[in-house]
């Protein structure tokens, strides 16, 4: 059963005398959308210690939100998945298990769904935001600085020691982090039959996770593109403290300004960054700098096709908090970005997201036990709360199969020769 709660902590604003009409009206029509809930049980204990209950009777499981605030109600009507995370952000609302309750309403997401005038607004907001964050060259460097520029130490109190900042590979379900991390890396080196002394281009840096562990257990030479000036900075320094400066390259530079030829690609959760307009000149790209019998390995966060239609029209929490001008990948427009501009066709194609719902909680974990070094660094609570809310809800969206990791081998075609000697 999910049980949400009320705490009566902050008088002035839970005291039903002093919800505002707006907020009592914004709760009866919450209230009226909750009768639908399906998803589990569903216990709701408003400001005044009264209580609601939903959901189908003899739920088992039990999940409890604690609501601060009245404004939570219209802040969720008003904003959705938007009003939701920013009142998680502000302390309206907690939840002693915020992945289940994310899966509960993305089991259900008509509950909170109204079709409301207001939402017209918002969509006009979001077009000004997407606008604002368009992937130019400058646009691009402005949206990745406002994220892996917050703080390498920061990144370090919840990453592995090799700094991975994507889904790890749990191909062994007794691997630690670290171990399932080494396992995802050396399965792209290994997808592309990755030999020595080739020179593979790298397209979103990281921290240098990559390029070090190519260099390191394949001899491969690595140039390596960033656009974050933090990590630039670090994955340098990581470089020259292993003895590999002569084989890796760190760059900070855009794919779009890059030139040269590569014997393979590989770009591992930057594409996210791309966004649809600019899938053409990605992949034009790659199929300039990659030598005619390369691969390139791509690992993308992806929305289901069947969504991305109404996804990418509609700014989510994470696009505006987290990820300014992201996009998660669509593999419908994808291949049809490969067939307008390249010759590669996809070789083999994986499906990875549970593995990322395993990343993504054991990063949650290590996040809040350092949590108190987290403030230390200069980050106030609201951060906390905010990345928090980041790591449960896209942990329960891989848990649900909401959304995919992908992981595809791109290849040219053979030549007429070599395909018969195969």
């Amino acid at each position: 059963m999910i049980d949400i709660s009320v705490s009566q902590s902050d008088a002035r604003d839970a005291a039903p005398s002093r919800a505002g009409l707006r907020d009592r009206l914004a709760a009866r029509l919450v209230l009226a959308q909750l009768a639908r809930w399906q998803a589990g049980g569903l216990r709701l204990r408003l400001p005044d210690g009264s209580e609601r209950r939903f959901g189908p009777a003899g739920a088992a499981t039990c999940l409890t939100i604690t609501v601060q605030r009245w404004r939570f109600f219209s802040r969720l009507l008003r904003g959705g998945d938007l009003g939701a995370g920013e009142a998680y952000m502000d302390g309206d609302w907690t939840c002693d298990d915020l992945v289940g309750l994310v899966r509960g309403f993305l089991a259900d997401q008509a509950v909170l769904a109204p079709r409301a005038p207001w939402r017209q607004l918002r969509r006009l907001t979001d077009a000004v935001r997407r606008w604002a964050q368009a992937n130019t060259l400058r646009g691009s460097r402005r949206n990745i600085q406002f994220h892996y520029d917050l703080s390498n130490e920061l990144f370090a109190l919840f990453l592995d020691p090799s700094m991975t900042y994507s889904a790890a590979l749990f191909d062994d379900p007794r691997a630690t982090l670290e171990a399932a991390q080494h396992a995802k890396l050396d399965a792209a080196c290994r997808a592309l039959d990755l030999q020595p002394g080739q020179h593979v281009l790298e397209i979103g840096s990281g921290w240098g996770s990559f390029a070090l562990h190519a260099a390191r257990h394949y001899g491969a030479r690595v140039t390596s593109l960033t656009l974050s000036d933090d990590q630039h900075r670090l994955a340098r320094e990581r470089v020259a403290a292993a003895g590999l400066s002569e084989r890796v390259d760190i760059r900070l530079c855009d794919y779009r300004q890059m030139r040269g030829r590569f014997d393979h690609v590989v770009s591992i959760e930057m594409f996210e960054a791309v966004g649809l307009e600019h899938y053409d000149a990605f992949f034009g790209a790659c199929e300039r700098l990659l030598a005619p019998q390369g691969r390139m390995f791509l690992q993308t966060i992806a929305m289901p096709d069947q969504r991305f239609d109404a996804y990418r029209r509609e700014l989510d929490w994470t696009r505006v908090y987290i990820f300014p001008g992201s996009l998660l990948a669509s593999l419908h427009e994808v291949t049809a970005s490969l067939k307008r501009v390249t010759t590669l066709r996809i070789e083999s194609l994986r499906d990875i997201g549970p593995d990322y719902a395993r990343t993504l909680r054991l990063w949650r974990e290590r996040f809040l036990a350092r949590r108190a070094e987290v403030r230390r660094l200069g980050f106030d609570e609201r951060f906390v709360r905010m990345w928090e809310f980041y790591l449960a809800s896209c942990e329960a969206s891989f848990a649900a199969r909401y959304i995919n990791d992908l992981q595809l081998v791109l290849a040219r075609p053979l030549p007429m020769a070599r395909a018969v000697a195969a």
